[in-house]
């Protein structure tokens, strides 16, 4: 199993990370109905054409690649009552930005504005919370070199556990000192109202 000339002819033409974020935008949700959890390569992703934010985070890695960036990713940890998230970060000049695929009108593409990867994950505290209104996210990974990976990641028909597994083995930094934990404002009703717009409908 390989990408075809075309399916690579179409990747490679994706050559701007504003190019790539469009593309896992126009991807379907991958609500994962078979109730089966799943980490797909970058080549099922294209071929099932649907994704969800970690999918999304590892096939934009993946192109940016072919582009001469690094294949990087960034763990987004959250509290037990909340979905982590997973972004792939790219390096433009001195500034960071990352791809992110999402189904809410939040946790988005991030512009190559940050000066460092704390910058570019505290970028994201605000945006994250629950419906209750309490702010959720509280730590962010190290990043994780894809190429570092020994096993054939893009392509693989197997799930990407392997993967899982090597963002949680990175080391982890807090986002919110223990001084201000108790104290965290909750987010404003008109937010959390924003909030809850998805790009594709959950089918019942």
């Amino acid at each position: 199993m390989n990408f075809t000339k075309g399916e690579l002819k179409f990747l490679k033409s994706l050559n701007t990370p504003a190019k790539v974020q469009d593309y896992l935008n126009s991807l379907p949700f991958n609500f994962e109905y078979d109730g089966v959890d799943t980490i797909k390569s970058p080549l099922r992703v294209l071929r099932e054409h649907n994704a969800h934010c970690f999918e999304g985070a590892i096939l934009g890695a993946y192109i940016l690649s072919l582009h001469k960036h690094k294949s990087l990713l960034m763990y987004l940890k959250t509290t037990k009552h909340d979905f982590d998230h997973v972004i792939a970060p790219f390096k433009i000049g001195k500034y960071w930005g990352a791809l992110s695929k999402t189904n809410h009108n939040v946790l988005r593409y991030r512009e190559p504005i940050y000066k460092d990867i704390r910058e570019l994950a505290m970028s994201y505290f605000h945006e994250y919370f629950l419906d209750n209104g309490d702010k959720t996210l509280r730590q962010y990974s190290d990043i994780l070199d894809l190429s570092k990976i020994k096993e054939n990641w893009a392509i693989d028909k197997n799930d990407l556990w392997y993967i899982d597994k090597a963002l949680d083995k990175m080391k982890h930094f807090d986002i919110v000192p223990k001084e201000v934990l108790k104290k965290l404002r909750k987010v404003d009703k008109i937010e959390v109202s924003a909030s809850k717009r998805e790009e594709y409908k959950k089918r019942k």
